[in-house]
């Protein structure tokens, strides 16, 4: 009886113990996390800004507020173009950018955000998640430790304000414009002069002729920049047209972008949790946007925007244009060449499909509410 009891008290110590040496293991499961975010916007871009912060709370939330990421405005961390560096310099565990604002780094990078005439929206979306886009751009994220998480879409943009119109080709040479990236390169080969301005100088620039032009982001964004729906006019009163399509990005997508190192030694359930707050604000962002843009459109005009298409001659110069430069990178950097063939090639059958089903039916429905506006006007009236 005595063994009995004996064993019996050894082998209960040998649990006990057991259970006292796993108890930190399991702790160490859901450790204490903090991250810092650098983002390449300030908060008055309140749809994308919003977009950081959706992906900071929803990452908290999964993880019962142990793992959390504080959201640092431009100028905080790091400049607006310089959030990339951040992270792969160790000042950030992450940041929130667009890819493009690097392209200087790496030509391919363009194409993570949008390029001159290429995908929309839920094109890029797919080539990213399904055709091998991901993949392609964490490769070359991969020579800076840096991967990449789509987080937030603009969706399609406008192409600008401007002080007068474009009627033809010729019309882009030796006009001064404020815009940057890719598109910058493509309309200087159609004899613009690129210039950079801060913001806060804009709308003085166009009032005085030193400026005759500025890219826009979306309807929304371009009235919180006029200075609120109260002054809706602000911007037409020195630049009244206000072009579209925005040619140089069928779409704008931004990224999470992510140290390698510091991703990779997070447990796997955080690692799940960035990911799904990632896709959340993604999503969120572009339906914000597509929520917001109609009435905001709407309000501009009322305030004096004059709509204006690009004519299909100008379209077609910079189209040219555009292929040539991609054809002259190409040349020259074998990994721009291969993400370029991966895009271009997604890209070709995807108009193949929406040239079938999506554009017809679009089309059908804009000429259906042009006549349903119109009668519903006559009836008004």
């Amino acid at each position: 009886m005595l063994t009995s009891r004996r064993a019996f008290l050894s082998q209960a110590a040998i649990v006990t113990a057991g259970a006292t040496l796993a108890a930190p293991a399991l702790a160490n499961s859901s450790p204490e996390v903090r991250w810092t975010m650098a983002s390449a916007f300030p908060p008055s871009l309140e749809i994308v800004f919003d977009g950081a912060r959706t992906c900071a709370a929803a990452t908290s939330e999964a993880t019962d507020g142990r793992f959390t990421i504080s959201v640092q405005p431009a100028g905080s961390t790091a400049s607006a173009y310089d959030a990339l560096n951040a992270v792969a310099d160790g000042k950030a565990d992450c940041a929130h950018t667009s890819l493009s604002y690097s392209w200087t780094q790496h030509p391919a990078y363009a194409f993570g955000s949008g390029v001159p005439f290429g995908m929309n929206a839920r094109q890029h979306a797919a080539w990213l998640r399904i055709g091998g886009g991901n993949e392609r751009i964490d490769d070359l994220l991969a020579e800076r430790g840096l991967m990449a998480l789509p987080m937030g879409s603009a969706g399609g943009q406008m192409a600008g304000w401007f002080r007068k119109e474009v009627r033809k080709a010729g019309d882009l040479a030796g006009m001064k414009l404020r815009i940057g990236g890719f598109a910058g390169k493509v309309l200087k080969a159609c004899g613009a002069t690129v210039v950079a301005l801060p913001k806060d100088q804009i709308l003085e620039a166009l009032a005085s002729g030193s400026l005759d032009a500025f890219e826009s982001i979306a309807p929304y964004d371009d009235e919180r920049f006029a200075g609120g729906r109260e002054r809706a006019g602000a911007i037409s009163t020195v630049a009244p047209y206000y072009y579209c399509p925005g040619w140089w990005k069928g779409e704008t997508q931004l990224h999470l972008i992510v140290s390698r190192e510091r991703f990779a030694g997070l447990p796997k359930a955080y690692q799940a949790a960035v990911k799904s707050a990632a896709a959340l604000a993604d999503g969120r962002v572009r339906a914000q946007y597509d929520a917001a843009n109609p009435a905001a459109l709407k309000r501009l005009v009322m305030g004096g925007a004059q709509l204006r298409l690009f004519p299909q001659e100008v379209l077609e110069s910079c189209y040219r244009a555009t292929n040539n430069l991609y054809a002259e990178l190409s040349a020259q950097n074998a990994k721009f060449k291969t993400v370029a063939d991966c895009y271009m090639a997604f890209r070709s059958d995807q108009y193949l499909w929406w040239q079938v089903a999506e554009y017809p039916f679009d089309n059908f429905m804009i000429r259906e509410r042009r006549a349903e506006s119109l009668t519903i006007g006559a009836r008004i009236n």
